[in-house]
């Protein structure tokens, strides 16, 4: 079995991938990565794709990075493995459609990168987060933690190694959405994303990744550019002829 599945497109445009070691509480190993680069280099070729799920096998979502893999490797080799994960990270995140991580269990080092990849994250009572690699003398997740929860928050937890709760999580903005029935709230919420218009969905997570690197004016004319687009197909009158009919 390959240790990252992707599965899909369904009937609605909903890609699967999914983390499949759970012998190996799903660590992130070379072979790993380079699957996760591979499976979204599919995925933004797949015209059909409207929205993706990561998800896992078993019971830990991802225990980190595998150190067993190291034993016996060079400097040289570390370096080209921890390359590889950082452009598995950035394939989810370049990825044009929602991405959408479901996290069920305990989320350890590179499953917190790989969540943080994602476009938001939904979670079960379960989860807790944690960044031992400074306690193992190593150095991770020391740019996309600060950008998502704060500078201050993201050193205490990378210098004590600490175990982040979901209510934390949630609090902080990693987590989205919890709930007991986390099957039930990913349900709910990929019906609503495949609902809308794809052309829309795709045209506002671009709008909104561009925007967040630039000033507010600047980013209201990457807005101004997505609407205009957005005008030169038929989805926006579609969705006021139904907003129409909704409303008689």
């Amino acid at each position: 079995m390959s240790e990252v599945t992707i599965i899909g497109p369904d009937t609605r445009g909903l890609m699967t991938v999914c983390l499949t070691r759970p012998e190996a509480r799903n660590a992130l190993n070379m072979s790993m990565c380079l699957s996760l680069q591979s499976a979204f280099a599919e995925i933004e070729q797949t015209p059909k794709a409207r929205a993706v799920l990561v998800s896992a096998q078993g019971p830990v979502f991802c225990a980190g990075a595998d150190l067993k893999e190291r034993k016996g490797k060079d400097a040289d080799w570390v370096i080209a493995r921890r390359r590889a994960s950082f452009a598995a990270y950035a394939a989810i995140e370049a990825c044009p459609v929602p991405v959408v991580a479901a996290l069920d269990g305990p989320v350890i080092g590179s499953g917190g990168e790989i969540a943080m990849a994602c476009d938001f994250a939904l979670a079960s009572a379960k989860v807790h987060f944690r960044w031992p690699e400074i306690g193992w003398g190593a150095v991770g997740a020391t740019q996309r933690l600060p950008r998502r929860i704060g500078i201050a928050r993201a050193k205490e937890l990378l210098f004590t190694g600490r175990k982040m709760d979901i209510r934390e999580a949630v609090a902080t903005g990693l987590v989205a959405r919890h709930a007991d029935d986390l099957d039930a709230l990913v349900t709910e919420t990929l019906e609503a994303i495949l609902s809308a218009p794809p052309l829309s969905t795709r045209l506002g997570k671009e709008a909104v990744n561009e925007g967040a690197k630039l000033d507010l004016p600047d980013g209201i004319e990457v807005e101004m550019k997505a609407i205009a687009r957005s005008l030169e197909g038929e989805e926006w009158q579609d969705g006021l002829a139904a907003f129409a009919k909704r409303a008689t």
